[in-house]
């Protein structure tokens, strides 16, 4: 593990927004399933999510090239004998790939993952392949999958991973009989499926919405759009754009404020705690000024979470980050994990089950910090030194590498000395 020590400067800068991690997980899988090739323009970019899921639509069998400003991925055929899908720890990639697999591999598929990963929820999915002629040695990686997913219905809940319904959406136009996905209980995280709709429209496939969930005719095709251009990331441009926020002026450029991410309620949520929000086209700038506590609702943006916190430490008040019973089952218990780093550097927070409550305007230190092998909580960390002004001593900061690998050189960047 890397130990860096973090010193407080003011932030001042601009940079180039990522490509998103979430736009690029669908897109890659559209295109291993497509009729013809497609150029997948990432510029460069890759993480360890991503390289999961690279791994697997190579083992779905995808053939992947490189470019100059991204990846070819030509379809393939179907692997003689059973495929190996190595995830990661990435959620999105096992979740998305396992009813993938189910409908295209006709010998099977071995799941494995790393991390937290086996700790993931992932039973109801499981259950619903199971119900749909799937057999599944287990409920969480490793496991063994079997059988062919040929078509039906799935009744899931939608507080407990939107990654579920984007994988049945990815998987159920290629089986023969097509399928219904209907919800037990109200959506959460539901612009993640906006985002999978849209990327299916992009390669032709048709999802008809019903009031409970979704039909999906099956023996579609999907048609390749020949070259696709993966948006700008907002749930990683957020750590940097709070940098702003809480002590200078950063400007990340790239960015689509019309997009499905759910994640671009960034802007609002800073606008609530009183920083300088402007839009300029493609570029959010974002400025510091006195800020204040508020109640936020972050059902809806989990990711969010971490720098939201250490926004809220910064702030005069009583801030309630509400709503937040699921980031509890992320890359780590974000919300326990985010309550002790506050805690570690002086300040006054309440953890209830599904929710953290920060009173801002105590004193704050400098601290060596837990990031509990966390992407959104090593960036958060980062941030700490800003709230704090003071040095933030970090343990494995290279858990960013899941998500956001260059988030260092762009907080050099943007640190003026």
């Amino acid at each position: 593990m890397t130990s860096y020590t973090f010193s407080p400067f003011d932030v001042f800068g601009c940079v180039e927004a990522i490509p998103s991690k979430s736009v690029a997980h669908r897109v890659l899988i559209a295109a291993a399933l497509a009729d013809v090739a497609t150029d997948v323009v990432l510029n460069g970019f890759t993480s360890a999510d991503i390289e999961a899921t690279i791994r697997c639509i190579k083992a779905l069998g995808a053939i992947v090239q490189p470019l100059d400003n991204g990846l070819r991925v030509v379809p393939g055929k179907s692997p003689i004998g059973q495929a190996l899908f190595d995830c990661g720890e990435s959620g999105s990639t096992l979740r998305f790939m396992l009813p993938v697999a189910a409908a295209r591999l006709p010998n099977g598929a071995e799941f494995i993952g790393a991390g937290r990963l086996p700790n993931r929820p992932l039973g109801e999915l499981c259950d619903g392949l199971r119900a749909n002629g799937c057999n599944l040695s287990a409920n969480s990686v490793p496991l063994t999958l079997t059988g062919r997913l040929t078509g039906g219905e799935f009744q899931l809940p939608g507080n407990v991973s939107s990654q579920y319904i984007t994988g049945l959406l990815l998987a159920l136009p290629i089986t023969p009989r097509g399928g219904c996905i209907r919800l037990t209980s109200q959506l959460e995280s539901s612009d993640y499926v906006t985002m999978t709709l849209q990327v299916l429209e992009q390669f032709g496939i048709v999802v008809e919405r019903l009031s409970d969930g979704w039909r999906v005719p099956g023996g579609q095709t999907y048609r390749s759009p020949g070259n696709v251009l993966v948006e700008g990331d907002w749930s990683n441009a957020a750590a940097l754009l709070c940098a702003g926020a809480i002590d200078g002026r950063v400007t990340v450029r790239g960015m689509n404020v019309a997009s499905a991410q759910g994640d671009r309620r960034i802007m609002e949520f800073l606008r609530d705690f009183g920083a300088k929000v402007a839009v300029d086209g493609e570029a959010i700038t974002v400025a510091s000024r006195p800020l204040h506590g508020v109640t936020l609702d972050i059902s809806e943006n989990p990711d969010l979470f971490p720098v939201l916190a250490v926004v809220a430490a910064a702030a005069e008040g009583r801030t309630v980050l509400a709503n937040a019973k699921r980031v509890r089952m992320k890359e780590c218990d974000r919300l326990s994990g985010m309550a002790e780093m506050l805690t570690a550097v002086g300040a006054n927070v309440t953890e209830t089950e599904d929710s953290l409550i920060i009173d801002g305007g105590t004193p704050l230190h400098g601290a060596h910090v837990n990031v509990h092998n966390d992407h959104r909580l090593v960036m958060a960390a980062v941030l700490l030194s800003l709230a704090t002004n003071a040095n933030i001593e970090v343990d494995n900061v290279e858990a960013v590498n899941k998500s956001f690998p260059c988030f260092l050189d762009d907080w050099k960047r943007i640190c003026r000395l």
